[in-house]
């Protein structure tokens, strides 16, 4: 097996490295003292990313994207972690599922968030619905040949830039032998549909600045049109594009523990105690020498799983572990860079204290660690019946 990366994708690595270090880190305690992203920076960030070629390059060649493997695009996510979600948000990379878009879907949605000219926002979790997704009660009914939407969505990220919306919602009921099964359907939502509020939702210790959204809808009328794939087609359209989203949890996971750890690794050679280098002393060395060895096993897990994806093989379970090994990875990591940095590390002196509670979301959002090991435990016990 060959684990070392192509001339192109080192390229990948050292450009966007370089971009987070020069445009995402000055911007960083502003952002995490004001709780906001000025528009104005934003959009700066966004426009220098599209000149850079970059701006969704999660899309193939042929709709406009850069045409990135999964493999590639892992690189590029894994080095986005290193720096502000709230920042990295704009270097733009649109939902994949907007590859199902169809007929004028693909010129009002699809093209225009591929160009930059409109930014999107995914939207299925709800108050009583979060990882029990058949769970949720926001609601599409036909009426007079159109849909009309009432319910709910909350925890949606970039919904302050967001032009539309990538909306999951229940569309009736089927009878099963194991009680009532929801069928959900995807619909796209325009900002400003009457019936339709945006509304800023709750205030998070994680990712400052990156904001979550409440949804509402109260009888908000939508044509077929707006259908994303087929009627009661949703979990259809979920499973074939937001699978690999857990693969980039997983990367921001890795790269923003490589960033903690450097910062750890630096301060234990510099800081001096008893009269020598703390990273002199057992107690602190082999927390490190923990450290880069799970950063190391989570990156070659997280790559792994993109690799897998580009083969055409087999890949849920394994980003399944990814994800859960990944962001359980980080939390260890940035509680053991707190401890080396002692009593500092929990000063805004030092962005460890900031890496530390960004880091607990992480086994949350998209898919629970006890969802992963569902997911996981599941693939592994169905060939054999159980």
């Amino acid at each position: 097996m060959h684990f070392g990366l192509s001339d192109e994708q080192e390229m990948i690595v050292s450009t966007v490295r370089s971009f987070v270090e020069n445009e995402i880190y000055p911007f960083e305690a502003e952002v995490e003292r004001t709780g906001q992203v000025p528009h104005e920076l934003g959009m700066e960030i966004k426009q220098k990313v599209v000149d850079l070629g970059f701006y969704a390059c999660n899309f193939p060649e042929e709709v406009g994207g850069a045409g990135l493997s999964h493999l590639d695009f892992t690189l590029v996510e894994r080095e986005l972690g290193r720096g502000s979600m709230a920042l990295t948000h704009f270097f733009g990379r649109p939902q994949n599922i907007l590859m199902a878009c169809e007929g004028d879907q693909r010129d009002r949605y699809l093209l225009p968030a591929i160009r930059g000219e409109k930014m999107d926002a995914l939207a299925m979790t709800e108050p009583d619905a979060g990882s029990d997704v058949r769970g949720m009660k926001a609601n599409a009914v036909r009426d007079g040949g159109d849909w009309v939407l009432n319910g709910s969505k909350h925890f949606i990220s970039g919904a302050e830039h967001a032009d539309f919306f990538i909306v999951f919602i229940a569309t009736g009921v089927d009878e099963t032998p194991r009680g009532p099964k929801k069928r959900i359907t995807c619909f796209l939502v325009d900002r400003g549909t009457p019936g339709f509020e945006v509304r800023e939702g709750y205030k998070s210790v994680s990712h400052r600045g990156y904001k979550n959204y409440v949804l509402d809808f109260d009888n908000c009328r939508l044509p077929d049109a707006q259908v994303l794939g087929e009627v009661d087609g949703g979990f259809a359209v979920m499973n074939e594009w937001l699978y690999a989203t857990r693969l980039t949890v997983a990367a921001f996971c890795v790269g923003r523990a490589r960033r903690c750890f450097d910062l750890a690794l630096e301060y234990a050679a510099e800081r001096k105690q008893f009269g020598q280098p703390i990273a002199k002393f057992q107690g602190v060395s082999f927390q490190i020498a923990d450290m880069i060895t799970e950063i190391d096993a989570a990156d070659l897990m997280t790559l792994s799983g993109a690799w897998r994806l580009d083969q055409n093989l087999p890949a849920n379970r394994e980003i399944a572990s990814a994800k859960l090994y990944a962001s359980e990875m980080l939390a260890r990591v940035t509680d053991t860079s707190l401890q080396v940095f002692g009593g500092m590390g929990l000063m805004d002196d030092f962005p460890i204290e900031r890496f530390w509670r960004d880091a607990r979301v992480e086994r949350i959002w998209d898919g629970t660690s006890e969802i992963q090991r569902h997911i996981i435990s599941r693939d592994l016990f169905r060939p054999l019946g159980a």
